[in-house]
């Protein structure tokens, strides 16, 4: 590897820290305070630094017990327990509050008497769950009151982690499911009281403690755990030398770069915003050397990270949440979702290949690029956890029990070599950052539980999906396009998971009534909800890459919209073209639409780039357009279409680079 190589290297960790810091200081007074599955943590110091330790390692631990063959707590009792820890955490580690000037506000015996309170309530409501159910559901006085300390208690956690919005929202939920007898029109129903509302949100199996909650507890949390194992191993350090090795020397190679490894590591880490300081912290100032401005190299490494979230075999935790409403095995997501996720990185490739191309900028000589050979000896045993989550996950293991065997399995290979060799400090951070990334996503759960449970009582999911077929006049393609709004607009703000949840419970059902699958559907809202992270004006993963590249949010933003445009048409795709979820149809049919799919992207890249082998006229870009169409919307006779129009484009351009070569 070269001098300059060797140099970015080694401020690898200075970059990790500097990113971190420069997103504290983004102008966004309500995204300074998270970023996916990190929140901004106070300093804590001294006892209670080492109270948030013992805490976080005691969930941990608690979560791998549940997996193990011996976790035998009741799933209404873990939930609790999940929950009253989340959030004892949340209180004695995030701020109350984050002033403009970046001033923490903060009020620690406050925060210890909520961490208090979040603990004894839902070991309370532990102690006494089965009653409560024996008694037919009758709560006592101070079975009531302690439901109200836990919805606030839920709602306050929520904003501190997540932001404003994780408290308001579901607050006009309840004032909707409390006022519904006095409001007008499809927005009224009988109404419901206090005490049926208390009930509904704590005690019940659909509010706080329903199916979102119950996932983060299951599995989600022991992904998060996974990858804090595998960031103390550095295996993200293999993934980007790798992707150097494979991407480094192609044109626009350090943003190709990103896209490899970005892709790498969303296969085991499902956090855009994690993933972009993490891989950014290398490949932002290799694209920065080469000439790349920092606002585009924030917003390429954006868009690749923000793909990780759909990417298996770890996907974003919605994933496992939509494996839950659909009933199926996270095998079967994984099923459904690899060939979208593919497609995904193939278009981002495209993408960023044609602009490299239309600008001239180049990648490094291979002479001075790390070998993969080499690479794979220092780390590459570390793949094995890896694979072996995989082979569980194909063989239809539960996700859980699967993540468990493949952490086991990951302190014991991480002991072969010196270089990834877990000590007992390291396993003590890795427990901790586990503890501490899956805060917002338990808690996120929590909080959409709560607006869950409302929709399920009040049937107001049901009017929404009437109300976007009657404004898309049952047209299927005007349907997700709403749905596609629908998504992005709860998606400002709001984790992946949170607005998937919210958008799943009140979006899906106008599509699978136009005859889309239920699964087609439910990944649609999924990629939306994913893509989220990088539209502005809340734009989460953009503004990570923003505080890595040291450029305008909002600049980074727009950016990723333009570079990650492809990827916004993907979900139309697979929907239109069922094989490519492999809902329907034989392997040659599945790779036929698969082929279309990628020439299709092609198409519609060239089309919004303006490039192709030299410059398009209009009239190309045009052609390629309705080419792009047609490869898009299934069929032999469109499929033929498209293609020949790519063709007679090729053949146009062809000509003209001779004529431009000979004069």
């Amino acid at each position: 590897m070269s001098d300059n190589l060797k140099d970015t290297t080694q401020t690898n960790a200075e970059e990790h820290k500097s990113a971190l810091d420069s997103i504290e200081m983004l102008d966004v007074e309500e995204n300074l305070k998270k970023y996916d599955s990190e929140s901004v943590m106070t300093e804590n110091k001294g006892i209670m630094a080492r109270v948030v330790t013992v805490m976080a390692m005691i969930l941990s631990v608690f979560q791998l017990y549940l997996a193990s063959p011996w976790g035998t707590v009741p799933s209404a009792k873990a939930r609790a327990i999940h929950l009253g820890f989340v959030m004892a955490l949340i209180f004695l580690n995030v701020p109350i509050a984050k002033k403009k000037d970046g001033t923490l506000v903060n009020f620690v015996p406050w925060n210890v008497i909520c961490a208090a309170l979040a603990l004894i309530c839902n070991l309370y409501l532990c102690s006494r769950i089965d009653l409560i159910a024996a008694n037919g559901g009758v709560l006592t006085q101070l079975d009531y009151a302690v439901c109200v300390i836990i919805i606030v208690l839920v709602l306050t956690s929520g904003r501190r982690s997540i932001g404003s919005i994780m408290c308001i929202l579901p607050i006009l939920f309840l004032l909707y499911a409390y006022f519904g007898k006095s409001l007008p029109g499809i927005l009224h129903h009988r109404g419901f009281g206090i005490p049926r509302l208390l009930k509904q949100m704590v005690t019940s199996s659909e509010g706080i403690y329903g199916i979102p909650l119950g996932v983060s507890c299951s599995t989600i949390f022991l992904f998060v755990l996974f990858g804090a194992f595998l960031s103390e191993t550095g295996l993200s350090e293999l993934f980007t030398n790798v992707a150097l090795a494979i991407a480094g020397d192609r044109d626009g190679g350090p943003a190709k770069v990103s896209i490899v490894a970005s892709g790498f590591l969303g296969m085991i880490n499902g956090s855009a915003a994690a993933n972009v300081v993490t891989t950014g912290a290398f490949t932002i100032p290799l694209m920065k050397k080469l000439g790349y401005q920092n606002h585009f190299a924030g917003a390429v490494e954006a868009v690749a990270s923000t793909g990780g979230q759909i990417m298996p075999p770890v996907m974003g935790a919605a994933a496992f949440i939509m494996a839950e409403y659909l009933g199926v095995s996270y095998r079967t997501i994984i099923i459904y979702a690899i060939i979208p996720a593919v497609l995904y990185y193939v278009a981002l490739w495209i993408n960023v290949d044609l602009e490299a191309k239309r600008t001239g900028l180049k990648g490094y000589p291979k002479d001075q690029l790390p070998k993969i050979k080499e690479e794979m000896k220092l780390r590459g045993h570390m793949l094995i956890p890896v694979v072996l989550l995989i082979a569980l996950l194909m063989m239809n293991y539960s996700a859980s029990y699967a993540c468990f065997l493949s952490i086991v399995a990951l302190i014991i290979v991480s002991s072969l070599k010196k270089n990834t060799r877990l000590n007992l400090k390291s396993l003590v951070r890795a427990l901790e950052n586990g503890a501490k990334q899956g805060m917002s996503v338990a808690i996120a759960t929590a909080v959409c539980g709560m607006i869950v449970g409302v929709v399920n009582m009040t049937g107001i999911g049901l009017q929404l999906a009437n109300i976007i077929i009657k404004a898309a006049g049952g047209n299927l393609f005007l349907t997700m396009l709403f749905t596609m709004l629908a998504c992005v607009v709860l998606g400002m703000g709001m984790p992946t998971s949170a607005a998937y949840i919210v958008a799943a419970t009140v979006a899906t059902g106008a599509m699978t009534s136009l005859g889309v699958a239920k699964a087609g559907a439910h990944l649609f809202v999924l990629y939306y909800a994913a893509l989220s992270a990088i539209t502005p004006p809340v734009a989460l993963a953009s503004y990570a890459g923003a505080g890595v590249a040291g450029a305008n949010p909002n600049k980074v933003g727009w950016t990723a919209v333009r570079i990650g445009l492809l990827a916004f048409v993907i979900p139309f795709i697979f929907v239109y073209s069922p094989e490519l979820m492999m809902l329907q149809g034989n392997a040659l049919q599945i790779i036929w639409a698969f082929v279309t799919a990628c020439i299709g992207c092609y198409c519609l890249g060239g089309a919004m780039i303006g490039y192709y082998q030299t410059n398009l006229k209009i009239y190309e870009r045009a052609a390629l357009l309705v080419g792009a169409i047609c490869l898009i919307v299934s069929g032999i006779a469109t499929d033929a279409v498209g293609i020949v129009l790519l063709a007679v484009v090729f053949l146009a351009q062809l000509k003209r680079s001779k004529k431009k070569a000979a004069a």
